[in-house]
């Protein structure tokens, strides 16, 4: 009998605690969820941050002057790993695409030069003519990764 309530209370207790929210765990949200500052990004600029976290580093990229009367376009670039440095040359390793399949070098890097764990920055490219329904940001071998792209709809 003592055996029985023992067994009873104790199962009383584990449903307790799981459904008191003890042992339940909260779901695991993939994807790309906007953190304040990228919805800050979006009210400033007008545009989405894009995210790729992949391992060794992670790249947040937010078009700032993406504007069809613009003569340039900027967009603003953040790197940050925990493992090795970021000493890549930004203008060697970005370059914009048009939905036409032509790419576009940029002009001019406004940010710090190579070297530590977080970099962050403005990649500047002349504006495209006549503009795209769409543009793909490319970043290529950094972090070991082969390329990074990251598109908008301008339309």
């Amino acid at each position: 009998m003592n055996y029985l309530r023992s067994t009873i209370i104790g199962l009383i207790a584990v449903a307790v605690l799981y459904f008191g929210g003890v042992f339940r765990r909260e779901p695991v949200q993939t994807g790309s969820v906007p953190q304040a500052e990228e919805l800050a990004s979006v009210a400033k600029s007008g545009w989405e941050t894009k995210a790729d976290e992949q391992p060794l580093v992670a790249v947040k990229v937010t078009p700032t002057t993406f504007d069809k009367d613009a003569k340039e376009w900027r967009f603003e670039v953040v790197f940050d790993t925990h493992s090795g440095s970021l000493d890549d040359d930004m203008l060697a390793v970005a370059a914009l695409a048009d939905d036409r399949g032509n790419v576009y070098r940029p002009t001019a890097w406004e940010g710090p030069g190579p070297g530590g764990h977080h970099r962050e920055g403005v990649l500047v490219f002349n504006a495209i003519t006549p503009v795209p329904s769409s543009i793909i940001f490319k970043i290529k071998n950094v972090g070991g990764v082969p390329e990074r792209s990251f598109t908008w709809d301008i339309e």
